[in-house]
Protein backbone atom coordinates (compact mmCIF):
# COMPACT_ATOMS: atom_id res chain seq x y z
CA UNK A 1 0.00 0.00 0.00
CA UNK A 2 2.79 2.36 0.95
CA UNK A 3 4.58 1.55 -2.32
CA UNK A 4 1.51 2.45 -4.38
CA UNK A 5 1.05 5.71 -2.49
CA UNK A 6 4.67 6.67 -3.06
CA UNK A 7 4.34 5.98 -6.78
CA UNK A 8 1.24 8.11 -7.02
CA UNK A 9 2.90 10.94 -5.10
CA UNK A 10 6.02 10.74 -7.27
CA UNK A 11 4.10 10.73 -10.53
CA UNK A 12 2.02 13.74 -9.49
CA UNK A 13 5.21 15.76 -9.05
CA UNK A 14 5.66 15.53 -12.83
CA UNK A 15 2.47 17.58 -13.45
CA UNK A 16 3.21 20.86 -15.19
CA UNK A 17 6.32 19.52 -16.94
CA UNK A 18 6.75 18.64 -20.58
CA UNK A 19 9.47 17.18 -22.74
CA UNK A 20 11.26 19.16 -25.45
CA UNK A 21 8.42 18.44 -27.91
CA UNK A 22 5.77 19.82 -25.56
CA UNK A 23 4.33 16.44 -24.55
CA UNK A 24 3.68 15.61 -20.86
CA UNK A 25 6.86 14.45 -19.13
CA UNK A 26 7.11 10.89 -17.87
CA UNK A 27 8.83 9.90 -14.65
CA UNK A 28 10.35 6.80 -16.26
CA UNK A 29 11.83 8.72 -19.19
CA UNK A 30 12.57 12.25 -18.01
CA UNK A 31 14.53 13.97 -15.27
CA UNK A 32 16.98 12.47 -12.79
CA UNK A 33 20.75 12.78 -12.35
CA UNK A 34 21.33 11.45 -15.87
CA UNK A 35 19.72 14.62 -17.25
CA UNK A 36 21.79 16.88 -14.97
CA UNK A 37 25.02 15.32 -16.30
CA UNK A 38 24.51 17.09 -19.65
CA UNK A 39 23.83 20.38 -17.85
CA UNK A 40 27.05 20.13 -15.83
CA UNK A 41 29.19 19.35 -18.89
CA UNK A 42 27.61 22.26 -20.75
CA UNK A 43 28.37 24.61 -17.84
CA UNK A 44 32.08 23.69 -17.98
CA UNK A 45 32.17 24.62 -21.68
CA UNK A 46 30.08 27.78 -21.29
CA UNK A 47 32.10 29.15 -18.37
CA UNK A 48 35.32 28.35 -20.24
CA UNK A 49 34.07 30.41 -23.19
CA UNK A 50 33.08 33.35 -20.99
CA UNK A 51 35.98 33.55 -18.53
CA UNK A 52 38.70 32.86 -21.11
CA UNK A 53 38.01 36.36 -22.41
CA UNK A 54 36.76 38.18 -19.30
CA UNK A 55 39.81 37.24 -17.19
CA UNK A 56 42.30 38.66 -19.71
CA UNK A 57 40.17 41.23 -21.53
CA UNK A 58 41.93 44.21 -19.91
CA UNK A 59 45.13 43.37 -21.81
CA UNK A 60 43.32 42.99 -25.13
CA UNK A 61 41.60 46.37 -24.81
CA UNK A 62 44.84 48.06 -23.73
CA UNK A 63 47.30 46.49 -26.16
CA UNK A 64 45.17 46.02 -29.27
CA UNK A 65 42.34 48.56 -28.96
CA UNK A 66 44.59 51.17 -27.26
CA UNK A 67 42.31 51.92 -24.33
CA UNK A 68 43.83 53.76 -21.38
CA UNK A 69 44.33 51.41 -18.38
CA UNK A 70 41.48 53.06 -16.45
CA UNK A 71 39.20 52.87 -19.49
CA UNK A 72 39.93 49.20 -20.09
CA UNK A 73 39.36 48.36 -16.41
CA UNK A 74 36.00 50.17 -16.42
CA UNK A 75 35.00 48.54 -19.71
CA UNK A 76 35.72 45.06 -18.34
CA UNK A 77 33.85 45.80 -15.10
CA UNK A 78 30.86 47.05 -17.08
CA UNK A 79 30.98 44.02 -19.37
CA UNK A 80 31.11 41.49 -16.53
CA UNK A 81 28.54 43.32 -14.43
CA UNK A 82 26.14 43.60 -17.34
CA UNK A 83 26.51 39.89 -18.15
CA UNK A 84 25.58 38.87 -14.61
CA UNK A 85 22.75 41.39 -14.32
CA UNK A 86 21.26 40.10 -17.57
CA UNK A 87 20.83 36.75 -15.80
CA UNK A 88 17.66 38.34 -14.40
CA UNK A 89 16.37 38.72 -17.96
CA UNK A 90 17.14 35.08 -18.75
CA UNK A 91 15.42 33.94 -15.57
CA UNK A 92 12.37 36.12 -16.23
CA UNK A 93 11.91 34.89 -19.79
CA UNK A 94 12.33 31.26 -18.67
CA UNK A 95 9.54 31.64 -16.12
CA UNK A 96 7.21 33.83 -18.13
CA UNK A 97 7.25 32.90 -21.82
CA UNK A 98 9.74 30.17 -22.72
CA UNK A 99 11.17 27.12 -21.01
CA UNK A 100 14.71 27.04 -19.62
CA UNK A 101 15.47 24.60 -22.46
CA UNK A 102 14.79 27.12 -25.22
CA UNK A 103 16.28 30.09 -23.34
CA UNK A 104 19.57 28.22 -23.07
CA UNK A 105 19.62 27.40 -26.79
CA UNK A 106 18.75 30.97 -27.83
CA UNK A 107 21.33 32.44 -25.42
CA UNK A 108 24.07 30.06 -26.57
CA UNK A 109 23.49 31.10 -30.20
CA UNK A 110 23.64 34.79 -29.20
CA UNK A 111 26.91 34.28 -27.31
CA UNK A 112 28.30 32.32 -30.26
CA UNK A 113 27.51 35.21 -32.65
CA UNK A 114 29.22 37.69 -30.32
CA UNK A 115 32.34 35.53 -30.10
CA UNK A 116 32.42 35.14 -33.90
CA UNK A 117 32.44 38.94 -34.23
CA UNK A 118 35.27 39.28 -31.68
CA UNK A 119 37.27 36.49 -33.37
CA UNK A 120 36.96 38.10 -36.81
CA UNK A 121 38.00 41.49 -35.44
CA UNK A 122 41.01 40.01 -33.60
CA UNK A 123 42.08 38.20 -36.79
CA UNK A 124 41.71 41.15 -39.17
CA UNK A 125 44.11 44.05 -38.77
CA UNK A 126 41.83 46.30 -40.83
CA UNK A 127 39.14 46.04 -38.12
CA UNK A 128 41.56 47.24 -35.41
CA UNK A 129 43.24 50.62 -34.86
CA UNK A 130 46.74 50.99 -36.38
CA UNK A 131 49.44 49.13 -34.49
CA UNK A 132 51.84 51.17 -32.37
CA UNK A 133 54.40 50.74 -29.61
CA UNK A 134 53.04 52.32 -26.44
CA UNK A 135 56.39 51.88 -24.67
CA UNK A 136 58.09 54.47 -26.91
CA UNK A 137 57.05 57.99 -25.86
CA UNK A 138 58.74 59.63 -28.86
CA UNK A 139 56.25 58.05 -31.26
CA UNK A 140 52.83 59.42 -32.19
CA UNK A 141 50.14 58.67 -29.57
CA UNK A 142 48.36 55.39 -30.18
CA UNK A 143 45.00 55.78 -31.91
CA UNK A 144 42.11 54.74 -29.71
CA UNK A 145 39.60 52.41 -31.40
CA UNK A 146 36.68 54.46 -32.68
CA UNK A 147 33.89 54.66 -35.25
CA UNK A 148 32.69 51.46 -36.85
CA UNK A 149 35.58 49.49 -35.32
CA UNK A 150 34.51 50.48 -31.82
CA UNK A 151 30.90 49.70 -32.70
CA UNK A 152 31.95 46.22 -33.86
CA UNK A 153 33.92 45.66 -30.63
CA UNK A 154 31.02 46.67 -28.38
CA UNK A 155 28.52 44.73 -30.48
CA UNK A 156 30.58 41.56 -30.02
CA UNK A 157 31.15 42.14 -26.29
CA UNK A 158 27.54 42.86 -25.43
CA UNK A 159 26.16 40.05 -27.56
CA UNK A 160 28.41 37.81 -25.45
CA UNK A 161 27.12 39.51 -22.28
CA UNK A 162 23.51 39.00 -23.39
CA UNK A 163 24.17 35.33 -24.14
CA UNK A 164 25.99 34.76 -20.86
CA UNK A 165 23.16 36.42 -18.95
CA UNK A 166 20.55 34.21 -20.60
CA UNK A 167 22.56 31.07 -19.84
CA UNK A 168 23.25 31.99 -16.20
CA UNK A 169 19.56 32.77 -15.77
CA UNK A 170 18.30 29.49 -17.22
CA UNK A 171 20.88 26.70 -16.92
CA UNK A 172 21.03 26.29 -13.09
CA UNK A 173 17.24 26.20 -12.85
CA UNK A 174 17.04 23.81 -15.83
CA UNK A 175 19.34 21.36 -14.07
CA UNK A 176 17.53 21.61 -10.74
CA UNK A 177 14.15 21.08 -12.44
CA UNK A 178 15.25 17.60 -13.49
CA UNK A 179 15.19 16.42 -9.87
CA UNK A 180 12.06 15.59 -7.87
CA UNK A 181 11.83 18.01 -4.96
CA UNK A 182 8.89 16.13 -3.40
CA UNK A 183 10.99 13.24 -2.05
CA UNK A 184 13.93 13.25 0.40
CA UNK A 185 16.08 11.41 -2.16
CA UNK A 186 15.25 13.98 -4.84
CA UNK A 187 16.04 16.89 -2.54
CA UNK A 188 19.41 15.35 -1.66
CA UNK A 189 20.14 14.95 -5.36
CA UNK A 190 19.20 18.58 -5.94
CA UNK A 191 21.65 19.69 -3.24
CA UNK A 192 24.34 17.57 -4.92
CA UNK A 193 23.52 19.14 -8.27
CA UNK A 194 24.07 22.68 -7.00
CA UNK A 195 27.39 21.66 -5.40
CA UNK A 196 28.57 20.18 -8.68
CA UNK A 197 27.25 23.12 -10.66
CA UNK A 198 29.73 25.31 -8.76
CA UNK A 199 32.34 22.57 -9.33
CA UNK A 200 31.63 22.80 -13.09
CA UNK A 201 31.95 26.59 -12.98
CA UNK A 202 35.37 26.16 -11.38
CA UNK A 203 36.51 23.52 -13.89
CA UNK A 204 35.65 25.79 -16.81
CA UNK A 205 37.39 28.69 -15.10
CA UNK A 206 40.54 26.62 -14.47
CA UNK A 207 40.92 25.79 -18.17
CA UNK A 208 40.14 29.40 -19.09
CA UNK A 209 42.67 31.13 -16.82
CA UNK A 210 45.49 28.69 -17.57
CA UNK A 211 45.45 27.13 -21.03
CA UNK A 212 43.35 29.66 -22.96
CA UNK A 213 44.98 32.71 -21.34
CA UNK A 214 48.42 31.27 -22.19
CA UNK A 215 47.32 30.79 -25.81
CA UNK A 216 46.02 34.38 -25.98
CA UNK A 217 49.30 35.75 -24.63
CA UNK A 218 51.62 33.60 -26.74
CA UNK A 219 49.74 32.72 -29.95
CA UNK A 220 47.39 35.64 -30.42
CA UNK A 221 43.94 36.74 -29.37
CA UNK A 222 42.29 35.33 -32.46
CA UNK A 223 43.17 31.86 -31.13
CA UNK A 224 41.78 32.65 -27.70
CA UNK A 225 38.51 33.98 -29.09
CA UNK A 226 38.44 31.06 -31.53
CA UNK A 227 38.68 28.48 -28.71
CA UNK A 228 35.88 30.25 -26.83
CA UNK A 229 33.76 30.27 -29.98
CA UNK A 230 34.35 26.55 -30.51
CA UNK A 231 33.56 25.77 -26.87
CA UNK A 232 30.18 27.51 -26.89
CA UNK A 233 29.36 26.03 -30.29
CA UNK A 234 30.10 22.48 -29.10
CA UNK A 235 28.05 23.06 -25.95
CA UNK A 236 24.88 23.27 -28.06
CA UNK A 237 24.97 19.67 -29.44
CA UNK A 238 26.08 18.42 -25.99
CA UNK A 239 23.03 20.09 -24.48
CA UNK A 240 20.77 18.73 -27.23
CA UNK A 241 22.04 15.20 -26.56
CA UNK A 242 20.12 15.30 -23.29
CA UNK A 243 16.84 16.41 -24.89
CA UNK A 244 15.20 13.02 -24.55
CA UNK A 245 15.96 13.06 -20.79
CA UNK A 246 14.88 16.60 -19.91
CA UNK A 247 11.65 17.64 -18.29
CA UNK A 248 10.78 21.31 -18.76
CA UNK A 249 8.51 23.41 -16.57
CA UNK A 250 5.60 24.97 -18.47
CA UNK A 251 5.87 28.80 -18.30
CA UNK A 252 3.20 30.20 -15.99
CA UNK A 253 3.16 33.84 -17.15
CA UNK A 254 5.06 36.90 -16.00
CA UNK A 255 5.95 36.75 -12.30
CA UNK A 256 6.49 40.52 -12.36
CA UNK A 257 2.83 40.99 -13.32
CA UNK A 258 1.76 39.08 -10.22
CA UNK A 259 4.15 41.04 -7.98
CA UNK A 260 3.04 44.40 -9.36
CA UNK A 261 -0.66 43.48 -9.17
CA UNK A 262 -0.47 42.50 -5.50
CA UNK A 263 1.58 45.55 -4.53
CA UNK A 264 -0.68 47.97 -6.42
CA UNK A 265 -3.87 46.35 -5.14
CA UNK A 266 -2.72 46.41 -1.51
CA UNK A 267 -1.52 50.02 -1.80
CA UNK A 268 -4.71 51.13 -3.56
CA UNK A 269 -6.92 49.43 -1.01
CA UNK A 270 -4.93 50.89 1.89
CA UNK A 271 -5.45 54.40 0.49
CA UNK A 272 -9.10 54.19 -0.52
CA UNK A 273 -10.77 51.85 1.99
CA UNK A 274 -11.06 52.76 5.66
CA UNK A 275 -12.27 49.84 7.72
CA UNK A 276 -11.67 48.48 11.13
CA UNK A 277 -9.32 45.53 11.28
CA UNK A 278 -12.10 43.18 12.38
CA UNK A 279 -14.39 44.14 9.52
CA UNK A 280 -11.50 43.96 7.14
CA UNK A 281 -10.77 40.36 8.02
CA UNK A 282 -14.43 39.41 7.96
CA UNK A 283 -15.00 40.90 4.52
CA UNK A 284 -12.12 39.16 2.75
CA UNK A 285 -13.47 37.36 -0.26
CA UNK A 286 -11.27 34.35 -0.69
CA UNK A 287 -10.68 33.71 -4.36
CA UNK A 288 -9.16 30.28 -4.38
CA UNK A 289 -7.59 29.34 -7.67
CA UNK A 290 -4.37 27.47 -6.90
CA UNK A 291 -2.05 27.00 -9.83
CA UNK A 292 -2.62 23.89 -11.87
CA UNK A 293 1.09 23.26 -11.88
CA UNK A 294 2.14 23.02 -8.23
CA UNK A 295 4.19 20.25 -6.72
CA UNK A 296 1.18 18.59 -5.08
CA UNK A 297 3.01 16.33 -2.71
CA UNK A 298 4.99 19.04 -0.96
CA UNK A 299 4.49 19.40 2.78
CA UNK A 300 1.75 22.02 3.46
CA UNK A 301 3.00 25.57 3.13
CA UNK A 302 1.53 29.04 3.21
CA UNK A 303 1.13 28.95 -0.58
CA UNK A 304 -1.38 26.10 -0.30
CA UNK A 305 -3.35 27.60 2.61
CA UNK A 306 -6.99 28.66 2.01
CA UNK A 307 -6.46 31.82 4.07
CA UNK A 308 -3.66 34.40 4.06
CA UNK A 309 -0.83 34.19 6.58
CA UNK A 310 -0.36 36.84 9.24
CA UNK A 311 3.14 37.83 8.11
CA UNK A 312 3.36 41.01 6.02
CA UNK A 313 -0.33 41.48 6.79
CA UNK A 314 -0.47 44.74 4.86
CA UNK A 315 -0.37 42.75 1.61
CA UNK A 316 -3.55 40.92 2.67
CA UNK A 317 -5.42 44.09 1.77
CA UNK A 318 -4.92 43.11 -1.86
CA UNK A 319 -7.58 40.41 -1.28
CA UNK A 320 -10.23 42.99 -0.43
CA UNK A 321 -10.16 44.93 -3.66
CA UNK A 322 -13.15 44.49 -5.97
CA UNK A 323 -12.57 47.13 -8.61
CA UNK A 324 -11.00 47.23 -11.13
CA UNK A 325 -11.39 43.48 -11.78
CA UNK A 326 -7.87 43.23 -13.22
CA UNK A 327 -6.47 43.89 -9.74
CA UNK A 328 -8.34 41.06 -8.03
CA UNK A 329 -5.80 38.80 -6.33
CA UNK A 330 -5.92 35.24 -5.06
CA UNK A 331 -4.54 34.10 -1.71
CA UNK A 332 -1.85 32.16 -3.56
CA UNK A 333 -0.70 35.25 -5.46
CA UNK A 334 -0.45 37.26 -2.23
CA UNK A 335 1.51 34.50 -0.50
CA UNK A 336 3.90 34.18 -3.46
CA UNK A 337 4.70 37.89 -3.31
CA UNK A 338 5.30 37.57 0.44
CA UNK A 339 7.86 34.83 -0.23
CA UNK A 340 9.67 37.03 -2.75
CA UNK A 341 9.81 39.96 -0.30
CA UNK A 342 11.12 37.69 2.47
CA UNK A 343 14.04 36.36 0.43
CA UNK A 344 15.21 39.81 -0.70
CA UNK A 345 17.03 40.65 2.59
CA UNK A 346 18.96 37.37 2.29
CA UNK A 347 19.91 38.37 -1.25
CA UNK A 348 21.02 41.84 -0.10
CA UNK A 349 23.27 40.38 2.63
CA UNK A 350 25.41 38.53 0.06
CA UNK A 351 26.40 41.68 -1.86
CA UNK A 352 29.17 42.69 0.57
CA UNK A 353 30.72 39.21 0.21
CA UNK A 354 30.91 39.77 -3.54
CA UNK A 355 32.58 43.14 -2.91
CA UNK A 356 35.29 41.19 -1.09
CA UNK A 357 35.55 38.72 -3.97
CA UNK A 358 36.18 41.64 -6.33
CA UNK A 359 39.46 42.30 -4.50
CA UNK A 360 40.85 38.97 -5.75
CA UNK A 361 41.13 40.31 -9.29
CA UNK A 362 42.45 43.77 -8.33
CA UNK A 363 44.49 44.54 -5.22
CA UNK A 364 45.43 40.93 -4.45
CA UNK A 365 47.02 40.55 -7.89
CA UNK A 366 48.88 43.85 -7.43
CA UNK A 367 50.13 42.69 -4.02
CA UNK A 368 51.49 39.48 -5.54
CA UNK A 369 53.23 41.46 -8.31
CA UNK A 370 55.48 43.12 -5.68
CA UNK A 371 56.43 39.78 -4.06
CA UNK A 372 58.62 36.84 -5.02
CA UNK A 373 56.47 34.83 -7.45
CA UNK A 374 58.91 31.94 -7.85
CA UNK A 375 58.07 28.36 -6.92
CA UNK A 376 61.41 26.60 -7.26
CA UNK A 377 62.56 27.34 -10.80
CA UNK A 378 59.04 28.19 -11.97
CA UNK A 379 58.12 31.87 -12.29
CA UNK A 380 54.35 32.32 -11.81
CA UNK A 381 52.77 35.39 -13.47
CA UNK A 382 50.61 37.36 -11.01
CA UNK A 383 47.72 37.29 -13.50
CA UNK A 384 47.51 33.52 -12.92
CA UNK A 385 46.61 33.98 -9.24
CA UNK A 386 42.87 33.40 -9.91
CA UNK A 387 43.90 29.75 -10.25
CA UNK A 388 44.12 29.57 -6.44
CA UNK A 389 40.41 30.06 -5.58
CA UNK A 390 39.41 27.97 -8.59
CA UNK A 391 41.53 25.03 -7.44
CA UNK A 392 40.23 25.39 -3.89
CA UNK A 393 36.65 25.24 -5.15
CA UNK A 394 37.37 22.18 -7.30
CA UNK A 395 38.79 20.38 -4.25
CA UNK A 396 36.22 21.59 -1.73
CA UNK A 397 33.00 20.98 -3.72
CA UNK A 398 33.27 17.13 -3.78
CA UNK A 399 34.71 17.15 -0.25
CA UNK A 400 31.72 19.14 1.00
CA UNK A 401 29.16 16.94 -0.75
CA UNK A 402 30.68 13.53 0.06
CA UNK A 403 32.27 14.13 3.48
CA UNK A 404 30.98 17.22 5.28
CA UNK A 405 27.29 16.92 4.42
CA UNK A 406 26.94 13.17 5.25
CA UNK A 407 28.69 13.77 8.57
CA UNK A 408 26.44 16.76 9.30
CA UNK A 409 23.36 14.66 8.49
CA UNK A 410 24.41 12.00 10.97
CA UNK A 411 25.23 14.63 13.58
CA UNK A 412 22.05 16.71 13.24
CA UNK A 413 19.67 13.89 12.22
CA UNK A 414 18.27 16.26 9.57
CA UNK A 415 17.77 15.75 5.86
CA UNK A 416 20.07 18.55 4.72
CA UNK A 417 22.67 18.31 7.49
CA UNK A 418 23.45 21.99 7.00
CA UNK A 419 20.48 24.20 6.12
CA UNK A 420 20.66 26.64 3.21
CA UNK A 421 20.81 29.67 5.50
CA UNK A 422 23.48 28.07 7.70
CA UNK A 423 25.57 27.36 4.62
CA UNK A 424 25.28 30.96 3.41
CA UNK A 425 26.16 32.13 6.93
CA UNK A 426 29.35 30.02 6.92
CA UNK A 427 30.34 31.71 3.66
CA UNK A 428 29.80 35.16 5.17
CA UNK A 429 31.90 34.27 8.24
CA UNK A 430 34.70 33.05 5.97
CA UNK A 431 34.63 36.39 4.13
CA UNK A 432 35.24 38.19 7.46
CA UNK A 433 38.21 35.88 8.16
CA UNK A 434 39.51 36.38 4.60
CA UNK A 435 39.60 40.17 4.94
CA UNK A 436 41.34 39.93 8.33
CA UNK A 437 43.94 37.58 6.81
CA UNK A 438 44.37 39.92 3.82
CA UNK A 439 45.03 42.87 6.13
CA UNK A 440 47.55 40.84 8.18
CA UNK A 441 49.40 39.67 5.05
CA UNK A 442 49.59 43.26 3.77
CA UNK A 443 51.08 44.41 7.10
CA UNK A 444 53.70 41.66 6.80
CA UNK A 445 54.41 42.57 3.16
CA UNK A 446 54.98 46.24 3.97
CA UNK A 447 57.14 45.37 6.98
CA UNK A 448 59.37 43.23 4.75
CA UNK A 449 59.50 46.05 2.20
CA UNK A 450 60.59 48.52 4.86
CA UNK A 451 63.21 46.21 6.38
CA UNK A 452 64.70 44.98 3.11
CA UNK A 453 64.93 48.25 1.23
CA UNK A 454 64.97 50.76 4.03
CA UNK A 455 61.99 52.34 2.37
CA UNK A 456 58.61 51.07 1.22
CA UNK A 457 59.13 52.96 -2.04
CA UNK A 458 61.43 50.29 -3.45
CA UNK A 459 60.14 48.80 -6.70
CA UNK A 460 62.21 45.60 -6.45
CA UNK A 461 60.48 42.24 -5.80
CA UNK A 462 60.30 41.69 -2.06
CA UNK A 463 62.01 38.71 -0.39
CA UNK A 464 58.70 37.24 0.68
CA UNK A 465 56.81 34.55 -1.20
CA UNK A 466 53.55 35.40 -2.91
CA UNK A 467 52.10 32.18 -1.45
CA UNK A 468 51.12 34.25 1.60
CA UNK A 469 48.43 35.74 -0.67
CA UNK A 470 47.11 32.21 -1.13
CA UNK A 471 45.57 32.29 2.36
CA UNK A 472 43.09 35.04 1.47
CA UNK A 473 42.31 33.17 -1.76
CA UNK A 474 41.68 30.01 0.26
CA UNK A 475 39.18 31.68 2.57
CA UNK A 476 37.43 33.71 -0.14
CA UNK A 477 37.27 30.72 -2.50
CA UNK A 478 35.70 28.66 0.30
CA UNK A 479 33.29 31.50 1.08
CA UNK A 480 32.25 31.65 -2.56
CA UNK A 481 31.62 27.89 -2.67
CA UNK A 482 29.46 27.89 0.47
CA UNK A 483 27.52 31.01 -0.45
CA UNK A 484 26.95 30.61 -4.19
CA UNK A 485 25.77 26.99 -4.08
CA UNK A 486 23.74 27.63 -0.92
CA UNK A 487 22.17 30.76 -2.36
CA UNK A 488 21.15 29.11 -5.64
CA UNK A 489 19.60 26.16 -3.83
CA UNK A 490 17.87 28.44 -1.30
CA UNK A 491 16.32 30.64 -3.98
CA UNK A 492 15.26 27.70 -6.14
CA UNK A 493 13.71 25.82 -3.22
CA UNK A 494 11.96 28.72 -1.52
CA UNK A 495 10.72 30.63 -4.55
CA UNK A 496 7.21 29.95 -5.90
CA UNK A 497 7.14 27.48 -8.78
CA UNK A 498 6.28 30.29 -11.21
CA UNK A 499 9.39 32.32 -10.25
CA UNK A 500 12.16 29.75 -9.75
CA UNK A 501 14.41 30.71 -12.66
CA UNK A 502 14.13 34.42 -11.86
CA UNK A 503 14.85 33.80 -8.17
CA UNK A 504 17.85 31.56 -8.90
CA UNK A 505 19.32 34.24 -11.18
CA UNK A 506 19.44 36.60 -8.17
CA UNK A 507 22.62 34.72 -7.18
CA UNK A 508 24.42 36.14 -10.22
CA UNK A 509 22.79 39.57 -9.84
CA UNK A 510 24.33 39.73 -6.35
CA UNK A 511 27.72 39.08 -7.96
CA UNK A 512 27.22 41.94 -10.42
CA UNK A 513 26.06 44.41 -7.78
CA UNK A 514 28.99 43.40 -5.56
CA UNK A 515 31.50 44.22 -8.31
CA UNK A 516 29.83 47.56 -9.02
CA UNK A 517 29.68 48.40 -5.31
CA UNK A 518 33.37 47.58 -4.90
CA UNK A 519 34.23 50.37 -7.34
CA UNK A 520 31.95 52.76 -5.45
CA UNK A 521 33.52 51.85 -2.08
CA UNK A 522 37.06 52.44 -3.41
CA UNK A 523 36.02 55.88 -4.70
CA UNK A 524 34.29 56.74 -1.41
CA UNK A 525 37.32 55.64 0.65
CA UNK A 526 39.65 57.82 -1.42
CA UNK A 527 37.22 60.72 -1.25
CA UNK A 528 36.86 60.53 2.54
CA UNK A 529 40.49 59.78 3.46
CA UNK A 530 42.12 62.11 0.95
CA UNK A 531 42.80 65.76 1.68
CA UNK A 532 45.26 68.62 1.22
CA UNK A 533 47.42 67.45 4.14
CA UNK A 534 47.25 63.67 3.73
CA UNK A 535 47.06 61.10 0.99
CA UNK A 536 44.03 59.00 0.27
CA UNK A 537 44.39 55.40 1.43
CA UNK A 538 44.34 53.95 -2.07
CA UNK A 539 46.48 56.41 -3.99
CA UNK A 540 50.16 56.68 -4.83
CA UNK A 541 52.66 55.81 -7.53
CA UNK A 542 53.07 52.26 -6.22
CA UNK A 543 51.15 49.81 -4.06
CA UNK A 544 53.73 50.29 -1.27
CA UNK A 545 52.42 53.84 -0.82
CA UNK A 546 48.85 52.63 -0.33
CA UNK A 547 47.26 52.14 3.08
CA UNK A 548 45.82 48.90 1.75
CA UNK A 549 45.81 47.18 5.13
CA UNK A 550 43.43 49.87 6.43
CA UNK A 551 41.13 49.29 3.48
CA UNK A 552 41.14 45.56 4.17
CA UNK A 553 40.33 46.17 7.85
CA UNK A 554 37.46 48.39 6.70
CA UNK A 555 36.16 45.60 4.48
CA UNK A 556 36.57 43.18 7.39
CA UNK A 557 34.45 45.46 9.60
CA UNK A 558 31.82 45.87 6.88
CA UNK A 559 31.71 42.10 6.40
CA UNK A 560 31.31 41.55 10.15
CA UNK A 561 28.49 44.09 10.34
CA UNK A 562 26.93 42.47 7.27
CA UNK A 563 27.05 39.07 8.98
CA UNK A 564 25.25 40.44 12.06
CA UNK A 565 22.67 41.95 9.70
CA UNK A 566 22.33 38.58 7.96
CA UNK A 567 21.83 36.71 11.24
CA UNK A 568 18.95 39.05 12.10
CA UNK A 569 17.11 38.24 8.86
CA UNK A 570 18.04 34.56 8.83
CA UNK A 571 16.59 34.06 12.32
CA UNK A 572 13.35 35.73 11.27
CA UNK A 573 13.05 33.68 8.10
CA UNK A 574 10.67 30.70 8.16
CA UNK A 575 11.16 28.07 5.47
CA UNK A 576 7.96 27.72 3.48
CA UNK A 577 8.38 23.98 2.98
CA UNK A 578 10.62 21.10 3.93
CA UNK A 579 13.71 20.96 1.73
Amino acid sequence: MMEVENQLNSSSSWDGYVDWRGKPASRTKHGGMRATFFVLVVEVMENLAYLANASNLVLYLTQHMHFLPSESANSVTNFMGTAFLLALVGGFLSDAFFTTYYIYLISAVIEFLGLVILTVQAQSGSLQPPKCDQSKPDQMPCQHVDGSKAALLYLGLYLVALGVGGIKGSLPAHGAEQLDGTTPHGRKQRSTFFNYFVFSLACGALIAVTLVVWIEDNMGWQWGFGISTLAILLSIPVFLCGSSCYRNKIPLGSPLTTICKVLVASALNSCTISRSSNNSIASIAIISSPSQFTEKTKPPSSLDSPSPSESLALLNRALEIEYPPTLKCTVQQVEEVKVVIKILPIFACTIVLNCCLAQLSTFSVQQAATMDTSIGTLKVPPSSLPVFPVVFMIVLAPLYDHVIVPYARRLTKSETGISHLQRIGVGLVLSVVAMAVAASVEIKRKRVASESAGSIDSGEPLPVTFLWIGFQYLFLGSADLFTLAGLMEFFFTEAPLSMRSLATSLSFASLAIGYYLSTVIVSLVNGVTGGPKHKAWLSGSSLNEFELERFYWLMCALSAFNFVHYVFWAKKYKYRSAT
